[in-house]
């Protein structure tokens, strides 16, 4: 079943003017510093890819030779990126909620760029075992999100982020309102900090972890 939560169908061709209103590059700039992490003939799970502009990035990392598999639960955004330049790469595009998604395989590299601020916590956290469950060891895991930990203007963080959620309830696309902190599982689950960058005066939070 698709759910209909978490869905960015409304605002979809809008998403990429409106993000980069507020944050300018911030938030193209956290995931694009990454992508050097990866190694060619990768395969690569993207959730959440939105507009798929990271495919035009990725390709020109690696023009072939990388799997990508990707799950995007908005099909309006699913459309977007099958028009994206991503090479000679294999796309597999997947219109499915991450939570619907079934697949044995295992990837090198898992990418989850604003996932997991749509999430209540007890979804994130079915999500977040299902992914650790589709990444093989070693392998990567290229984690983008906002951040409230650092102390400097966490007020402004705050009120900023408590904005965006009333907008996002509005206009009834998103389930939570507050945002869960993923970091502690991941330090449960014994990954290792390979990098760690901040942006947009730290309130956007980039970080590599191996399995």
């Amino acid at each position: 079943m698709k759910h209909l939560v978490n869905n960015y169908d409304k605002i979809a061709n809008q998403y990429d003017f409106l993000s980069r209103l507020v944050f300018f590059k911030s938030q193209v700039q956290a995931q694009t510093d990454q992508l050097k992490y990866i190694s060619g003939n990768s395969s690569i799970l993207i959730v959440g890819g939105g507009t798929g502009w990271i495919l035009e990035e990725l390709a020109k990392v690696h023009p072939s030779g990388l799997h990508v598999v990707y799950v995007e639960i908005s099909q309006k955004m699913i459309a977007l990126s099958q028009t994206r330049d991503f090479k000679d790469n294999k796309v597999e595009f997947i219109n499915l909620g991450v939570e619907d998604f079934e697949t044995d395989q295992l990837f090198d590299v898992v990418l989850t760029p604003f996932l997991f601020d749509n999430f209540a916590e007890k979804r994130a956290g079915k999500v977040f075992h299902f992914l650790d469950n589709r990444l093989r060891k070693p392998g990567l895991w290229l984690f983008v999100d906002f951040s409230l930990n650092s102390k400097n203007g966490k007020w402004w963080k705050s009120l900023l982020l408590k904005s965006m959620y009333a907008f996002f309830k509005m206009i009834g696309i998103v389930e939570t309102n507050r945002l869960t902190d993923i970091h502690p599982w991941f330090k449960k689950k014994t990954y290792t900090l390979v990098d760690q960058q901040f942006y947009y005066g730290s309130f956007i939070s980039g970080t590599v972890y191996k399995k």
